[in-house]
């Protein structure tokens, strides 16, 4: 254990499947092979998590006030935030409080690794509406992280799943905009797309990695007939990309570029135009398995790839292969960034 990493654990939503997440690896003795975990959270959330899964007198837990009095030989740390009843946030129940509870330890998160106490952290699943309520102004936990980082470089989402890292250049916007955006500021979304790809897969330990970006239209564009935002925009993006030294290329037909990444292993990373045009494929093939990092921070932050999952918290069903990838992914990340 001592030579492995330590990473943050947060328990997420409390009316999810979060803490059962956490009490299911901690009952499982999941996190000792790969870091040495120290949860932050309530910790009578996590007790009634470890009650629902059956698991109460499998898991000891040690609360602690401080990172440095984590002794992992008497038990799982929780750093004990003392700030969210359980009687306050029932299952399946989106709550202010809950919400207020989340924004708090991803502040905790990030303060603890700028002090140099964790190597980075994973989170359960959070309820964005619940954060927006309790005062989040922002679109997104990832927002919220490059401001508590004042980081301006780019950052996003990046979707793993049986080892292909998917970026995407557009995402929560209707198809019909996609194009327009696309061709803003000549190409500029796709060129911060290609390096935020580059930068998450060299912070995973991925030395000169090999990304295929996808063409937005039917048959990359049939030379301009069905489309010429592969010619205008993507290929010139691409271009600029290898001009500074990242080993990219493309434009690819997005029912192609996805095959040569997973049958014939010819990328690890795919830069996406559009939101469903890499979720497909990837959920396609690993749904149970698929993960999100927060890419382009210099702190390991991971999450797994679903949601809060309301319709089962609290029957102590959710499976855990998702939650697992994530603590893998950052106590990997964790390492290569100490290095």
């Amino acid at each position: 254990m001592a030579e492995k990493p330590v990473i943050g654990v947060l328990l997420g939503d409390a009316a999810g499947v979060g803490p059962e997440l956490v009490a299911k690896c901690a009952a499982a003795d999941f996190y000792s092979a790969f870091c040495r975990p120290v949860v932050i959270g309530d910790q009578r959330v996590l007790k009634r998590a470890l009650d629902v899964i059956g698991a109460s007198d499998k898991v000891t837990l040690q609360v602690i006030d401080r990172v440095e009095d984590a002794d992992w030989s008497q038990g799982l740390p929780v750093l004990d935030q003392k700030d969210l009843d359980p009687a306050d946030v029932p299952f399946a129940t989106k709550t202010v409080k809950s919400g207020r509870a989340c924004l708090d330890m991803l502040k905790l998160g990030v303060e603890l690794w700028q002090a140099g106490k964790i190597g980075g952290y994973v989170f359960g699943p959070l309820n964005k509406a619940g954060m927006h309520e309790a005062g989040l102004d922002l679109e997104s936990e990832h927002h919220y992280l490059a401001r508590l980082l004042n980081h301006t470089e780019p950052f996003g989402e990046i979707n793993v799943t049986n080892g292909l890292y998917t970026t995407r250049t557009t995402s929560h916007i209707p198809i019909s905009q996609v194009s327009a955006d696309l061709k803003e500021n000549d190409g500029m979304r796709i060129k911060r797309a290609i390096r935020l790809s580059y930068k998450t897969l060299t912070s995973a330990g991925i030395e000169n990695p090999r990304i295929g970006v996808a063409a937005l239209n039917p048959h990359c564009g049939e030379n301009g007939d069905c489309g010429r935002e592969e010619i205008e925009v993507i290929a010139p993006a691409i271009k600029d990309a290898q001009e500074n030294g990242i080993n990219a290329s493309g434009p690819f037909p997005s029912d192609i570029v996805f095959h040569k990444a997973l049958v014939k292993k010819e990328f690890d990373g795919v830069v996406t135009m559009y939101h469903d045009q890499g979720q497909i494929a990837l959920k396609l093939i690993g749904f149970e398995g698929g993960i999100t990092v927060a890419g382009g921070f210099e702190i390991p932050i991971v999450t797994c790839g679903h949601g809060t999952a309301y319709d089962i918290a609290g029957k102590g069903i959710v499976t855990t292969a998702s939650f697992e990838n994530a603590v893998k992914q950052c106590s990997q990340m964790a390492v290569v960034a100490a290095k």
